[in-house]
């Protein structure tokens, strides 16, 4: 089948934002216990971070860390989670229906950004607390000293300030499961007020209010307008989730669903272009996709775990060859509205719906999706062209007429290198993929071909077979200015003038 993309230097989508690709830890699951840290492992260090996580995430090099939820900050107290270990308190993590021991708390976390290269969005409890424990934990992390909770931060051996700039108001206020759940009215102006204070403090900081839970919220999106109305000129990004699944075993439109994607940050954008128009404001909100991933494999058996243990195995989605396509494809669909998406977080780092697995005292592995991930972190920060597409379509289940071709281009002024991602969907026919650069100077070629691709969709890698499905690369000898590229398979094309 034929795909020939069109570009021009002159016509580009925006430049992408390295914290696009961001990711998530959060005291859920074995996340943290089991996961990032434990204190037994032989790879730990002296601090009790697992070293050979650490390794696999500077590899996919995750700018921003989003801290510690999810559900369960709507019940954390901050305070618990700091000072020395033997005294801080065992709670009950309402939430995930867990221990948390606090044993990996705020200094830890800070510790182990540090370490893997990464800058934390902390997330404030707004369920269960509110403006005064906002401003306090601002105070503690990044006043200098001088104040009662700048200097027992000192005391409890930080010295110097976290610094820590994005910060996100609470966590799906509008679902009814979240702990403090909040109507749009109460959580708009809370949200606005914790905005207010925390930047009498630093105007610098960085704030994140909440969006809908999901696009099929029935509060969907008057959500959005009436959060915004209250807050619009006090933070900088609205947020939105949205997990994908194939329980029906429906590739066609399994593969599609980055369309859903596509149209939940449109129908946003749109509200939050309403509010601006609306308030005649100057400014712009931008938008923090801060949980997103496949999420369905793990469902049934989550319901048979014990609860009120630490560390339960919870989410623990294997991941398939199949859903490392899908993840390509959303990945596409974040780039393609690097425009207005600043920040984006892979629900979750390590073992919850997660890039990274481990066993508890044993090996940590690569799941199928790290590898899209890791190419786009790698080679998708530049500037999006606005390509023109041509290729043929199919009719799926829920999305419609889509393209075969899910395609994305990103140009590096600094060398002058194209890179395309590109998801075959066609589940017989290969793409032969013409690239059309007559809006560039000069001529450019083919110099790396990258493919994920595998017989069985439904190929996983796991502790004994961690390299089942790893990217290949591929040769294609003397070539014209056709590519071919397989039927389901990811591939990331890379061309120098």
């Amino acid at each position: 089948m034929k795909c020939t993309i069109h570009a021009a230097r002159q016509f580009t989508r925006g430049t992408v934002d390295p914290r696009l690709f961001g990711s998530f830890v959060e005291q859920l699951g074995r996340a943290v216990y089991g996961g990032v840290y434990e204190v037994d492992h032989p790879a730990s260090d002296e601090e009790g971070l697992r070293t050979d996580v650490m390794n696999l995430v500077r590899e996919l090099d995750v700018p921003v860390v989003r801290f510690p939820g999810g559900n369960y900050v709507s019940n954390f107290n901050w305070e618990d989670s700091i000072g020395p270990k033997e005294s801080r308190p065992t709670r009950l993590d309402l939430a995930w229906k867990a221990l948390d021991p606090n044993q990996f708390g705020l200094q830890e976390f800070m510790h182990w950004a540090r370490k893997v290269g990464t800058e934390p969005m902390m997330v404030f409890n707004l369920g269960t607390r509110g403006l005064a424990e906002a401003r306090e934990l601002v105070e503690y992390c990044n006043h200098p000293g001088g104040s009662y909770l700048s200097d027992l931060r000192k005391q409890h051996g930080s010295p110097e300030p976290f610094a820590i700039k994005l910060w996100g108001l609470g966590n799906e206020m509008d679902g009814p499961w979240q702990v403090g759940h909040k109507t749009a009215e109460e959580y708009g102006r809370l949200a606005c007020e914790v905005a207010k204070a925390v930047k009498l403090f630093d105007p610098s900081l960085e704030l994140v209010a909440c969006g809908s839970s999901n696009v099929f919220m029935p509060t969907f999106p008057q959500w959005e307008e009436t959060v915004l109305d209250h807050a619009y000129e006090v933070v900088d990004y609205l947020s939105l989730h949205m997990y994908f699944r194939n329980e029906e075993k429906d590739i066609a439109t399994f593969l599609a669903c980055s369309a859903g994607m596509d149209s939940f940050i449109e129908t946003v954008v749109h509200v939050c272009d309403y509010v601006k128009a609306k308030k005649r404001s100057k400014k712009t909100m931008y938008l923090c996709f801060d949980e997103w991933n496949v999420w369905f494999h793990s469902l049934q058996k989550d319901k048979e775990q014990k609860p009120w243990i630490v560390g339960p195995s919870l989410l623990e989605d294997v991941y398939t060859f199949e859903d490392a396509l899908v993840v390509g494809c959303l990945l596409n669909s974040l780039l393609r509205h690097c425009d207005r998406v600043k920040i984006a977080c892979l629900a979750q780092l390590v073992n919850t719906i997660a890039p990274i697995m481990t066993e508890t005292g044993g090996p940590a592995w690569r799941q199928t999706i790290y590898w899209p991930f890791y190419y786009a972190s790698k080679y998708g920060r530049g500037e999006v062209l606005d390509c023109r597409v041509e290729v043929g379509s199919y009719e799926n289940a829920q999305y419609g007429t889509i393209p075969y071709a899910d395609t994305l281009l990103v140009h590096h002024p600094d060398t002058g290198e194209i890179d395309m991602f590109v998801v075959n969907r066609h589940q017989r026919q290969a793409l032969a993929i013409e690239l059309d650069l007559s809006g560039f100077s000069g001529s450019y070629t083919l110099f790396e071909h990258i493919a994920l691709e595998h017989k069985d969709l439904y190929a996983v890698n796991d502790k004994l077979h961690p390299d089942e499905v790893v990217p290949k690369q591929i040769s294609h000898g003397d070539i014209g200015s056709v590519v071919e590229v397989a039927p389901l398979t990811w591939n990331l094309l890379r061309f120098h003038p």
